[in-house]
């Protein structure tokens, strides 16, 4: 079931001025490069972890709605269902009422629940269903967990540093496992 973005996060877990302090940097004339590697760092984590860390917006893409109700999320932690729409046979996106589906927001990976008497068969046999999501921890940086905020840190260093290293001596500090570890969403 793919996931597709349509909304990246309003902001990064660092800003550039937190970054530079962080990497010892005191000059300008870097600023784009460590931008671009802020955002990197925070899309490392995120893949390491599965987990969005500031709040995203996301279509999930299905083909029929499954047999057991329950929708497992593949971007976590899930916040809120904004809309469901099914194809039909003519091709229009039809809205499908929002009191149809329960999201379970306490579960890693986050679960939608789906009344199966409430919602119409898509009329499209491939992606016939598009489901839009919010995850993340929350709207700013201040969500974070503070141990994802410094594997972003330790990745952002590790890019800084090694930009020009390729191969083994590019691995990433061992520390940054023991910082995301514990927030690994598994897949169901």
């Amino acid at each position: 079931m793919p996931a597709i973005l349509l909304a990246g996060p309003a902001a990064e877990p660092i800003t550039l001025a937190e970054a530079k302090t962080y990497l010892r940097v005191d000059h300008d004339a870097e600023d784009a490069l460590i931008a671009s590697l802020i955002t990197a760092a925070r899309a490392t984590v995120e893949a390491l972890t599965r987990r969005a860390l500031i709040d995203q917006n996301w279509r999930i893409v299905r083909d029929a709605w499954p047999a057991s109700g329950l929708i497992p999320v593949p971007v976590n932690p899930l916040r809120e269902i904004l809309a469901v729409h099914v194809v039909d046979a003519g091709g229009a996106e039809v809205a499908v009422p929002a009191d149809a589906f329960t999201a379970d927001t306490a579960r890693l990976p986050g679960l939608i629940r789906v009344a199966r008497g409430g919602v119409p068969a898509p009329g499209r046999a491939l992606a016939g269903i598009a489901i839009d999501i919010v995850a993340g921890h929350g709207a700013s940086a201040d969500h974070v967990p503070s141990p994802l905020v410094e594997a972003v840190r330790v990745v952002l260093a590790h890019f800084y540093e090694h930009r020009d290293v390729p191969g083994p001596g590019a691995a990433f500090p061992a520390r940054l496992d023991a910082l995301v570890a514990p927030f690994r969403v598994t897949r169901l």
